[in-house]
C-alpha cells in the first residue's frame, strides 16, 4: 500500500456500486486500510458491471484497488461476529445502503456509538437519513432529475441531458470524503466518534452553483444553454474552421485581447458588446461575429494563437486524448495497476497532490471476492496491515 496521511485507518466498507466504493477508493489511495464487505456469493453488483476485460469488470477494478475483500452475510450470527469484531477494530464504517437498512440489520446510529465509542460511521444514501424521501431507493441518475442539474443540462429545446460522468454518486462520494476529514479532526480533538449522513440529493443541490442564484435574482428557473456560461460572455465552444474550442474571455480586458488576436479588432467597440452586461444580452450575435473570425483557421491554430494571447482556451478533447495529454501524465494522473488475470490496466490518478508524501504512478491490485477473507476471520485488521 501506498504511505499516505490516512496511513494506519482502519475502514470497514460495505459499500457498493459507486459513491462509496469511490470515497472508499479515495481513502485507501490516501494510505487507509480498507476491508470491504461484500455479500457470499454475488459481491458487490458492480463485479457484474460492464464492460469487461476477461471477465472481470473494468468498471468494478476502476473503483475498488487497493481494497480487501471478505464475503459476509450479516443475517448469519458467525458472520455477525466477524463484522463485529472487525468494527471494534475500525475507526470509520462505511455504507451506503438504503435508509433504514442498517437499522433492519441492528446496526443503527444509537447502537453502533454505545459499544463502540471512537467509531466514525459515515452513511451515505439516495435522499438521507431524515426527511420524508429517507426510505426511498435511488441511483446517481434519480437524483441528477431530482436535484435540478439534468434541467441545466444539454441544449436549448431539447430533452433533458444526463450529465455525462455520475455527478450524483462522485458528488456524495467527494462530499463524504471532506466530511470525514471533519469528523476525524473531531474525534482528535475529543476522543469521540460520530455519525456522517451524506444524502446524493443534498448533494446535488449543493452543487448547483449559480443555477440557484440566478433563480433568486429573477424569479425565473433558469434551463439549459449548450456550453455557454449563464453569466459570462464569451465563455463557451465556438468553431473553428475544424472543430470546436473553447474560449474562456471572463473580463473586458481578456475580451479586448481576444479579438486582437483574432483579428476582429471592431468588436471590442462594438457598443452590443463593450460590457459583459451587454455581451450576454447580444451573446448570438457575438457568437456568430467571432465565429466567423475564427473559421479562417483550425482549432489547434487558435490554440496556439489565443494561448499566446493570454487568454483562456483550449481543445475539446475525448477520454483517449485525454489519457494522452503530456501534462495529465506529468501530473500522474494515469496510473496502472497489474492485475493477475487481465494484465496492466490504465486508471485515473489521485488528484489530491502532498507534499509529504509521494505520489505512485502504480496503484495496489483489486480484490478477488473473499479474497481475504480466511486470514481477517483469523487475525482481523492485522491480516491485511500494511
Amino acid at each position: 500500500m501506498t504511505a499516505g496521511p490516512y496511513s494506519g485507518l482502519k475502514v470497514v466498507d460495505l459499500t457498493r456500486v459507486l459513491a462509496g466504493p469511490y470515497c472508499t477508493m479515495m481513502l485507501a489511495d490516501l494510505g487507509a486500510t480498507v476491508i470491504k464487505v461484500e455479500p457470499p456469493v454475488t459481491g458487490d453488483d458492480a463485479r457484474h458491471i460492464g464492460p469487461f476485460i476477461k471477465k472481470k469488470s473494468a468498471y468494478f477494478m476502476s473503483l475498488n484497488r487497493g481494497k480487501h475483500s471478505i464475503a459476509l452475510d450479516l443475517k448469519a450470527t458467525a458472520d455477525r461476529d466477524v463484522f463485529e469484531r472487525l468494527l471494534a477494530e475500525a475507526d470509520i464504517l462505511v455504507e451506503n445502503y438504503r435508509g433504514g437498512t442498517m437499522e433492519k440489520l441492528g446496526y443503527d446510529w444509537a447502537t453502533l456509538h454505545a459499544r463502540f465509542p471512537r467509531l466514525i460511521y459515515l452513511a451515505i444514501s439516495g435522499f438521507g437519513h431524515t426527511g420524508p424521501y429517507k426510505t426511498k431507493p435511488a441511483y446517481d441518475m434519480v437524483v441528477q432529475g431530482m436535484g435540478g442539474v439534468m434541467s441545466l443540462t444539454g441544449h436549448p429545446g431539447n430533452p433533458p441531458t444526463r450529465v455525462g460522468t455520475s455527478i450524483g454518486d462522485l458528488g456524495a462520494a467527494l462530499f463524504a470524503l471532506s466530511g470525514l476529514g471533519a469528523a476525524l479532526y473531531h474525534r482528535e480533538r475529543t476522543g469521540e466518534g460520530q455519525k456522517l449522513d451524506i444524502a446524493m440529493l443534498d448533494c446535488q443541490v449543493a452543487l448547483l452553483e449559480n443555477a440557484i442564484a440566478r433563480y433568486v435574482a429573477t424569479g425565473h428557473a433558469p434551463g439549459p444553454l449548450g456550453s455557454r456560461h449563464p453569466s459570462i460572455t464569451p465563455f463557451a465552444a465556438f468553431a473553428a474552421s475544424d472543430r470546436p474550442m473553447i474560449i474562456a474571455a471572463g473580463n473586458n480586458q481578456l475580451f479586448a485581447r481576444l479579438c486582437d488576436a483574432i483579428g476582429a479588432p471592431e468588436l471590442a467597440a462594438d457598443e452590443r458588446f463593450k460590457s459583459n452586461e451587454a455581451r450576454n444580452q447580444n451573446h448570438a450575435a457575438l457568437t456568430a461575429a467571432l465565429e466567423a473570425a475564427l473559421s479562417k483557421r483550425t482549432a489547434d491554430e487558435w490554440i496556439k494563437i489565443i494561448e499566446a494571447a493570454g487568454i483562456p482556451c483550449g481543445p475539446i478533447n475525448n477520454v483517449e486524448q485525454v489519457l494522452a495529454d503530456r501534462h495529465v501524465i506529468s501530473r500522474n494522473m494515469v496510473v496502472t495497476l497489474e492485475d493477475p488475470d487481465v494484465g496492466r490496466l490504465k486508471l485515473a490518478g489521485n488528484p489530491i497532490k502532498l507534499s509529504s508524501f509521494s505520489d505512485s504512478s502504480t496503484r495496489p491490485s483489486v480484490p478477488a471476492l473473499d479474497e481475504s477473507g480466511t486470514a481477517i476471520r483469523e487475525r482481523g485488521f492485522k491480516a491485511v496491515a500494511p
